[in-house]
Order: C-alpha cells, then sequence, then structure tokens
C-alpha cells in the first residue's frame, strides 16, 4: 500500500473522481444517501497529503456546528492531525471570527456582543417602542423578519425602495432605528455577522487580499442551501485565484422560506465556468424500490441538474401504501405497525414518523401515550407543550381557576395590551400583601393603584375574562376551545408572524379545537369537560416523551429530517392541501420545492417506507375530506403494496357532512365514493347486524374504564367512527372507537 492509498480505498470510482480533481473549480451533485460528507473530508485531506497544499490555505465551510465537529473529527482521525487552527466551521462562526480577528476595520468595539433570536426580537421591540410605534400594529417579530430578509440579501436600509407604500416605510424606518440601536451598544444579530463580515472584505482591499492568498482552496457543504450574501461572500473570497469546491443537491433544497436560494447551483456553473462536475448516483442507504420510486418523483421537476440514484443491493420490500379512514384510522395504522416492528426484534430508535405540518403530530402522540410507546419530538416541542398552545391553555385554566397566577402570568399582555412589566409587578406586591391572587390584585388595582392607563387596560382584560366565563356556559368543549381563541385573538396574533413559523402556530391552535371534539366524546355526563380537558393536557405533557439515550420512537416535520436515516419510515398525511401545503398547489416553484421535500422524506427510509393518507382528516378544527396527494400518484404503482384498513364501523348510506377546505368534496351526497388509490369503494350500508363490523347494535362490550356495556347506537366508519354504550355501572357514553379500544364478548 503506497502514502496515499488509504484516502481512496474506501471509495467509489466517482468518488475517487471527486476527490482527486486537480487544485480548480469543483462541483460535487451528491445524492441522497451517496457519502458527500466523506467526499469533502477526503478532498480536503487529498489536498494537504497529495497536493502539498498549506492546512492554514484551506477554508471549509457548512451549516451546523454538528457537520463542522463532524468534518473535524474525520479529519484529525484521517491525517492524524490537530485541527484546532483549522478554519473548519459554519457561516456564521467563520464570519464571527474573522469580526472577532479585525473588529475595528468592521466598524465594531472589541467585545461586541452577538444577538441570538430571542435577544434580537427584545431589541427591536424596543426599538419600535422608542419611535412611539404601537406594537399590536407593529409587531417586533415581522420588523425582525423583515430586518434579516434584507441582511440576508445584502442590503441596509438606506438601499431599500419604499416603493411608495406607507407601511413599508416604516418598515424601513424600524430597520434604520435598529441599526443604530445596535451600533450604540456593539450589539450583532446573526445575520449581521454575515453581512459585517462580507462588508469587511468587500470595502477593505488590502484585507481582501490578504484572505484571497491565504485561502486558496475554499470547501462548501450544503451549497443547495446558500443564500444570496452567502454566495456573494464565497464569490468575493475566491476572486480570480481561489479554487471553490461545492458540493450539494439540487434535489433537496427544501429552505427556500428561509432564504436559500437553489439558483446558485445553477449559478455556480456559469460564475465558474472551469469548474469540474462529479456526480454521485450510487446510494448507500435505501434499498432499490425507495431510489427507483425517489427517482420518479423528482423527475416530475424542471430545470433538475440531472441525477438518478441507484443502489448495488436488492430491491427489498414494496412500499406500503395505507388508505385510512381518518387521521384516527391512520395513527392505528402507524402503531399497528410499530408493535410488529419492535415484535420482531427491531428498535423504536430505528423508526422515523414524518408529517408535513406539526399540527399533525397531536394524534400521533397521544397513540403512542396509549400504547405505552415511548417517544422523542425531534427539533420540535410535543404538542401540548408548544408556547402557543400553552398560551392557549392558559386562558382556559384561567376561565376554571381565577387564582391560578401561572395562566394568568402567560396571558395577561399576550396578545399585547398595554399591560407592562411594572404594572404586573404592582399586582404582585398587591396579591402577596393581601394573600391573594394576581387576578383578586387586579380587579382591585384596576379601580385604583395603577395609571389610568394601565387600569384601562386590565379593566379590559378582567371584562374580557369575565364575558368569556359567560359565553362559554352551556358551549361543547371544542366551542369553548374556538371562543377562547375569537375572543382572546391569538390567531391574529400569531398571524402577524410572517413565514413558516407564523403558519404553523396558526395551524397547531386549531388543531387544538380538534383535540377538544376528540376529547369530549369519551367523557362521562358528570364530569366538566373543560376541566377534564385541561387535565389531560397537563398530563399528555408530562408524559411519553423519552430521554436522550431511551429508545424511542422519533417524531419530526420533514424539513427537521434533512441528513437523518431510519431503517422504517412513515411517511404520513400524503394528501393534497396538506402535502403538497395549500399555499403551494398554485405556486409552480413552491409546488417544486414541496416535492423536493417529499423526495428528502422518501430517501430516509433504509428498509422500508410505509407511506399513508386519509380520506377525511379533521385538521386546524375543520373536518375535510381528501384526496390523496399528486405525490402518492407520481410513484410508480408497481413499487407499492396497497394495504386496506380493517372496518370497525360501516358508514350509513346517507352518511355526509364535511366541507373540502383542502380536497376534495362529495358535497353531502349518499354513497360517497372513497378518493383512495384505485378507485375503490368502501362505503356500506348500515345493518343493524353487520357480521362484518364486529360491533351491531346490542352487543355486549368491555372498556378499560368504564367496564361492561352495550352498544345502542353507532354512527360514521372506520377507526374515526363513534359508538354509543349503555354501561351497566356509569351510563350511557359516546366514544370514538379510535380511544375506546372496546373488547367485543
Amino acid at each position: 500500500m503506497d502514502d496515499v492509498s488509504f484516502l481512496l480505498e474506501s471509495l467509489n470510482d466517482h468518488q475517487r473522481e471527486a476527490v482527486t480533481l486537480p487544485p480548480q473549480h469543483g462541483l460535487v451533485l451528491a445524492g441522497a444517501g451517496s457519502g458527500k460528507t466523506r467526499v469533502l473530508v477526503h478532498r480536503l485531506a487529498w489536498l494537504i497529503k497529495v497536493e502539498q497544499v498549506s492546512p492554514y490555505s484551506v477554508l471549509a465551510v457548512t451549516f451546523t456546528n454538528k457537520a463542522a465537529a463532524e468534518m473535524r473529527a474525520r479529519i484529525e482521525k484521517l491525517l492524524e492531525v490537530n485541527t484546532r487552527s483549522l478554519w473548519i466551521g459554519t457561516f456564521h462562526g467563520i464570519a464571527h471570527r474573522l469580526l472577532r480577528l479585525h473588529y475595528e476595520e468592521a466598524g465594531l468595539p472589541k467585545a461586541f456582543q452577538v444577538l441570538d433570536s430571542q435577544d434580537q426580537k427584545r431589541a427591536v421591540d424596543r426599538v419600535i417602542k422608542s419611535l412611539d410605534l404601537d406594537t399590536k400594529q407593529w409587531p417586533p417579530r415581522e420588523a425582525q423578519g423583515f430586518i434579516n430578509r434584507h441582511k440576508d440579501e445584502g442590503t441596509r436600509p438606506e438601499n431599500i425602495a419604499d416603493d411608495g407604500d406607507p407601511n413599508r416605510r416604516q418598515m424601513v424606518r424600524i430597520f434604520s432605528a435598529y441599526e443604530q440601536y445596535c451600533q450604540q451598544r456593539g450589539l450583532v444579530d446573526f445575520a449581521e455577522l454575515l453581512l459585517r463580515a462580507h462588508e469587511l472584505c468587500r470595502d477593505n482591499p488590502d484585507l481582501l487580499q490578504h484572505y484571497r492568498q491565504r485561502f486558496r482552496h475554499i470547501l462548501v457543504d450544503e451549497f443547495q442551501d446558500t443564500n444570496s450574501l452567502q454566495y456573494g461572500w464565497l464569490r468575493l473570497l475566491a476572486g480570480d485565484s481561489g479554487k471553490l469546491f461545492a458540493v450539494g443537491d439540487d434535489d433537496q433544497s427544501i429552505y427556500g422560506w428561509r432564504g436559500a436560494k437553489v439558483e446558485n447551483l445553477h449559478q455556480f456553473s456559469r460564475d465558474f465556468r472551469d469548474a469540474h462536475t462529479v456526480r454521485l448516483e450510487q446510494n448507500y442507504r435505501s434499498t432499490g424500490t425507495i431510489l427507483k420510486a425517489a427517482n420518479a418523483l423528482i423527475a416530475n421537476n424542471s430545470e433538475r441538474l440531472g441525477k438518478e440514484l441507484w443502489t448495488a443491493d436488492s430491491d427489498g420490500l414494496p412500499i406500503t401504501s395505507y388508505t385510512a379512514f381518518n387521521e384516527y384510522d391512520e395513527a392505528d395504522f402507524v402503531i399497528g405497525r410499530i408493535k410488529r416492528w419492535v415484535d420482531e426484534g427491531g428498535k423504536r430508535s430505528e423508526i422515523g414518523l414524518l408529517y408535513r405540518s406539526n399540527a399533525q403530530s397531536r394524534v400521533f402522540e397521544e397513540n403512542l401515550i396509549a400504547n405505552s410507546l415511548p417517544y422523542r419530538v425531534y427539533g420540535g416541542l410535543r404538542f401540548f407543550e408548544r408556547a402557543e398552545i400553552k398560551t392557549a391553555l392558559g386562558y382556559m385554566r384561567l376561565l376554571q381557576h381565577r387564582a391560578d397566577d401561572v395562566s394568568f402570568e402567560r396571558v395577561i399582555n399576550l396578545p399585547t395590551r398595554g399591560i407592562g412589566d411594572k404594572t404586573v409587578e404592582q399586582m404582585r406586591q398587591y396579591a402577596r400583601a393581601e394573600g391573594g391572587s394576581l387576578w383578586l390584585a387586579a380587579t382591585r388595582l384596576a379601580d385604583g393603584g395603577l395609571t389610568a392607563r394601565a387600569g384601562n387596560a386590565v379593566k379590559t382584560f378582567v371584562r374580557l375574562m369575565t364575558d368569556l366565563t359567560e359565553r362559554c356556559k352551556d358551549k361543547e368543549l371544542h366551542e369553548q376551545v374556538q371562543l377562547v381563541l375569537d375572543a382572546t385573538q391569538l390567531i391574529e396574533h400569531y398571524g402577524k408572524e410572517k413565514g413558516e413559523a407564523g403558519e404553523t402556530r396558526i395551524e397547531n391552535l386549531k388543531e387544538l379545537v380538534s383535540a377538544a371534539k376528540a376529547f369530549a366524546y369519551e367523557q362521562s355526563e358528570d364530569e366538566d369537560p373543560l376541566e377534564a380537558f385541561l387535565t389531560h393536557a397537563a398530563l399528555e405533557s408530562g408524559e411519553g416523551q423519552g430521554d436522550a439515550w431511551e429508545d424511542c420512537v422519533q417524531l419530526m416535520t420533514l424539513h427537521s429530517a434533512k441528513g437523518l436515516e431510519f431503517p422504517l419510515v412513515f411517511l404520513t398525511g400524503l394528501e393534497d392541501g396538506l402535502f403538497p401545503h395549500q399555499r403551494s398547489v398554485n405556486d409552480g416553484r413552491k409546488l417544486e420545492e414541496e416535492r423536493r421535500l417529499c423526495y428528502v422524506g422518501v430517501t430516509r427510509a433504509m428498509k422500508e417506507l410505509c407511506i399513508s393518507h386519509a380520506e377525511r382528516r379533521r385538521l386546524h378544527g375543520q373536518e375535510n375530506y381528501c384526496v390523496p396527494s399528486r405525490f402518492l400518484r407520481e410513484l410508480p404503482s408497481e413499487l407499492l403494496e396497497e394495504v386496506r384498513p380493517r372496518i370497525n364501523v360501516s358508514r350509513p348510506a346517507s352518511y355526509g357532512g364535511g366541507n373540502s377546505s383542502y380536497g376534495g368534496s362529495n358535497g353531502g351526497q349518499s354513497g360517497y365514493q372513497s378518493p383512495q388509490l384505485g378507485g375503490r369503494r368502501r362505503d356500506r350500508a348500515l345493518k343493524d347486524d353487520d357480521a362484518n363490523t364486529g360491533l351491531k347494535l346490542g352487543a355486549r362490550v368491555l372498556h378499560a374504564k368504564f367496564g361492561e356495556g352495550t352498544v345502542v347506537n353507532h354512527e360514521g366508519n372506520g377507526a374515526g367512527a363513534r359508538v354509543q354504550v349503555n354501561f351497566d355501572d356509569v351510563g350511557s357514553k359516546w366514544m370514538v372507537l379510535a380511544y375506546a379500544k372496546l373488547q367485543v364478548f
């Protein structure tokens, strides 16, 4: 073995081609699971070991600290060198390092402070108030987004045209005041790190020349995720002499909503015309069947640079396609498959349960908890722990318990209503002195003891809660939740938060209505439904989530799944309007990004892939008839194995209702035709003694909590059907089959 053979022996032919390119511009189109990190690391090692490039003349840039740490560790192991002094890091990390070294040239104090996202939001809030603007009309988070978007494009406020729009003009004014605020205090936010580093190089020719001579080789990972500013900075550093080696995959560009530009991959070949392109298409992760499905799916996108994933391994199992009656039936199917996987010796941590919307996680979480299956929500919070849900629940707890000080403090000024920290502290002091609650303090201080402005704001809040209490009387549980959301204007409040984050919060709040409606069916007549629901939420927020070391099912959005892999993957909710998302179905560019997101989901699977969709889904508080996703229709039918659901309770011939906020509707007609693969019909007339249902009228059943009873009525179909059971000990109850787990005698 010669001196450098160890750098190449573990690589395939195309990986070797990429690693051993002469010192020139290179573009590596690395498909999912094709070993891109291995290529990047070995390329860096090749430059140092074979091309005799100084380690200090290499700049390696990636997107996450985890990826940067992994790159360092692999280099150290490969070359047996200490990488501490090497320039390997994230875009923000490299920019920060530059600014610390050259703070004077960058116009910063030596001890400048870096603001995280929350610190930046608080700073924007102070600036807006200093301009005597109402934070309700000019929400700090919206202004923060405006500022960061323009910084990511490399734009300062003085270069932004307002186009005669007074709202835009005000945003530019806030941006300008925010810049002055930060400059006076030596504050630098994340977007500013990149922009200031770019300007540092652009506006200091001698300094730029120094770094161009030093960094002769620039290696970039996840190139498809670069934004305009990042790409501009790389071009600036490379100049005419530096060699840029970029690794990326246009088929996995899924962050357009936060500024990433897949076009940068196309622009690379135009800006660096002598660049050599290498395609990595051999996949080491997935079976042949999964890769064929992924290739067929992504082929529907236009203007691709083009790759065809393949594997030397076998085709493996077909892809399971499940058409569920509704979201509960879908969850039952998923949990059943999880149990089978575990029973056959698999680990729970080998399972990835993926969904497009955070709100979808609720039904899965409830079912996992009910089946004592530990889980973790990767890159996010459990449903009842999300801030917007806790705020809504805080209002509802205050309806039930005026003395709940924790809930009082959470909701008193959210949405903002002019009750500041000083006013709240006055109420705390009064409550301590009187030995009472904050609610008591608020009602008394509102009539005296506060400034006129604060007193009026507190009175408004007290009236709001008092009025809500009256309006919620004799209302169904889900109607109470909807009343709280409407009266408090929480949806409007979170709607001001632009982009994916705001939409997700709104979807979660609407899903809370669905949760309340589903929950109410199992409650006894003598139990207060709101009290029971609040207890249920508190218990669920404390259960189910496994510890970091525990073997547990991994739940996550498709965006969070990028870069991960699992032997068994569930890709759920494949319905038009849900996935692809409603906001993308009529926008060609957004639809292609949604398809790339689906491609990412498919290629997370190593051995088994289960895809599911529902005929009906209650999501975001609305009942919908659903049409299977166009992405499902784009998968070759010969790769799919359709699994039919078990029919528990049949649907009445006259069954109707629901709406079609996303997907198709039967318009309430009888004999509803299921919009499923193959167009097969599933509805059947309800019969008093239908042997196929297993739950005929008059059947004796056993419930784990309520004991024995008799089925006296039922409606709906599938796991989402409701049954009315007259229990011997506790009386009559309507129950959802997905929750009831009834045993038939």
